[in-house]
This record gives C-alpha cells, sequence and structure tokens, in this order.
C-alpha cells in the first residue's frame, strides 16, 4: 500500500518522542529551581510542586503530534479507497473528533498526575532522610549540563522509573557490582566498576553522580521511545479504524470486501503472543487474537492489555477489493 503503515510509524515516531522530550526539557528549563529549594526546606510539598510548574498544557505539543499522527494515519488510509469513490478522510467527523480529544485528554491527564506523584514522592522521600533541600530540587530538575540546559532530572520519568533509579543509587553505594546487571546503565563505566571492585574500593561520590546523571539520561530517553512508539501506533490505527468505518458509512464500501492483515516486525523482540498472529487475517469488525487469547482491535489497542500493547511494533493493514461491484 501506498504510505505503508510501517513506513508512516517509522516517520511519526521519532516526531512524537522529539516533542515529548522537548516537553520535558521545558518544564526543567523553566522550573523555579530557588521557589522549590525554598518549599523543600519548609516542608511544603504542595508549594514545592507547584513551583515545578507543571500543568496539562505543559504537554501541548505532545498532544499536537498525536493529533497530527491520527490525521496522516486517516489520509494514508484513505488512499486504499477505489479511486472511482474520490473518498477522503473527514478530521472533523464528529466522532473522530471525539475519539481524538477524549483519548488524548485522559492520556495527557494520566502523564500528569503521574507527575505530579512522581514530584510528591522524591520530595518525601528526600525530607525523610534529611536531604539537602537544594540537592533534591536538582535531583527533580536536573543540573545545568555543558549545553547550558538541564539534564540528569526526574520530571519526564514516570512514578515507577523514578523508583529505578533510587534503586540503581543505593546499588552504586552499596553493591557496585550489581549494576552491571542494569540494562539502562552507561556500559562505559563498567571498567571502572570492575576496577573498584577488585581493589575492594568504593565509588567516588562525583562518580556516582556522573553515573547517576547518565542513567536518568537513558532511562528518560527509554521513557521516551515507550510512550512515542505506543502512542503513535495507536493513533495511527485509530484513524485507519476511522477512515475505514466512514468509507463503509458512506454506502460506497460494503463491508464484506474489506480484510484486515496483522504484520510483525519479523524480528527477535517480536513478543512470543504476537509471533503466530503475523499473516493473521480478519474481516472487518472482527478483532485479532493474540497467542495468549487477548482479542486485539488493532496493535496498540487502548482496550488492550499492558502486556499487549506496550512496545508493540506491529501493524495492521487494510485490504479492499476494489473489483467488488464491477467485476
Amino acid at each position: 500500500m501506498a504510505n505503508r503503515f510501517d513506513q508512516l510509524i517509522d516517520h511519526w515516531e521519532p516526531i512524537l518522542r522529539k516533542a515529548f522530550l522537548d516537553a520535558v526539557q521545558n518544564i526543567r528549563d523553566t522550573a523555579r529551581l530557588g521557589q522549590i529549594e525554598r518549599m523543600i526546606a519548609n516542608g511544603d510539598i504542595e508549594g514545592a510542586v507547584k513551583a515545578v510548574g507543571l500543568n496539562p498544557a505543559s504537554f501541548r505539543a505532545f498532544d499536537r503530534a498525536i493529533g497530527a499522527a491520527f490525521e496522516a494515519g486517516g489520509v494514508a488510509t484513505a488512499q486504499l479507497a477505489p479511486a472511482r469513490l474520490q473518498f477522503q478522510f473527514n478530521i472533523r467527523n464528529l466522532r473522530a473528533e471525539e475519539w481524538l480529544r477524549r483519548y488524548s485528554g485522559n492520556l495527557i491527564q494520566e502523564i500528569y498526575d503521574d507527575q505530579r506523584q512522581m514530584i510528591r514522592d522524591t520530595i518525601q522521600a528526600g525530607l525523610s532522610r534529611g536531604a539537602n533541600p537544594r540537592e533534591t530540587a536538582l535531583d527533580l530538575v536536573g543540573r545545568i549540563g555543558a549545553n547550558g540546559r538541564r539534564q540528569g532530572g526526574l520530571i519526564g520519568l514516570t512514578t515507577s522509573q523514578s523508583q529505578w533509579v533510587v534503586g540503581y543509587a543505593h546499588e552504586l553505594i552499596d553493591d557496585p557490582k550489581a549494576t552491571l546487571k542494569r540494562a539502562l546503565r552507561d556500559k562505559r563505566f563498567d571498567r571502572t566498576i570492575l576496577a573498584h571492585d577488585k581493589r575492594g574500593e568504593p565509588l567516588p561520590s562525583d562518580l556516582i553522580h556522573k553515573m547517576l546523571v547518565a542513567y536518568r539520561n537513558r532511562a528518560l530517553r527509554y521513557r521516551a521511545e515507550t510512550i512515542a512508539r505506543k502512542e503513535t501506533i495507536t493513533a495511527l490505527h485509530a484513524a485507519q479504524e476511522e477512515a475505514i468505518d466512514q468509507m463503509v458509512g458512506s454506502g460506497n464500501v460494503a463491508r464484506q470486501n474489506i480484510r484486515f492483515i496483522w504484520h510483525t516486525a519479523h524480528d527477535k523482540r517480536v513478543r512470543h503472543t504476537h509471533k503466530p498472529m503475523d499473516g493473521q487475517v480478519q474481516p472487518y469488525g472482527k478483532p485479532f487474537e493474540t497467542g495468549a487469547g487477548v482479542y486485539l482491535d488493532y496493535p496498540g489497542d487502548p482496550n488492550g492489555p499492558a502486556a499487549e500493547v506496550i512496545n508493540c511494533r506491529c501493524w495492521r493493514e487494510p485490504w479492499i477489493d476494489h473489483l467488488a461491484g464491477i467485476r
């Protein structure tokens, strides 16, 4: 098909990833560090959270990118319609607008709520262990890097991912060798860790700081890649679904003349429940069945369980019988 969906995914995923990272960077750069520090020193957790300057509008650029990907998915699908129909995808269709408004709105709210919880938890943990308020504030927003921008902060990570960082920090102090099992570590430090372990020496504090910054940066990139991949796949396929529904609704394409084909990424990273789905064909209106017996309308189906949709790289190809009714 023109504009194959795997190609669309490859095009839009980095756009969504950049939009998410830009939003996080802007939050970090505009956070009122001094105010955050003072609020923490006063034990005012909510005041410190407010000083970060986080709100749902902080992720507006990411929201717009999802909308743009959704429209692109609909336009690409419209090109599959028989030429004689002169079909165009209607982004202003009330159903399309409602899906995008509801889905994107809920997603941004979830990101916002989780960020606020992560910030609260980080501040509370700092207060509980008697950490220097400025250190806690810097842990959140990051330190100024060589490029003049803040890096290595926790903002942008999910609540659970921030706990990865906490666990990593403890290991660097208590058992540095254990960090060699962490996938997100910066492997450039591995030899140094082994050398200190061989001499029975703890890691210097300045080295621990560098390793923590590197780990947080890698965790943020992983977060951005994960959310961009999922939301790209979901937006494109939801638009594909909407475009096909619009074709059928127009009365010019019959339901029985539409099929959908599931494709995997054809590599070792394909989850075991999706491998047997490669090439599976389903008629319009019938969901696909995964190897685990879970039903999905399309890859990234927001109604599917996380185990079946997070980091999924599959794509769905529509097929329309162009000769139906004119043979």
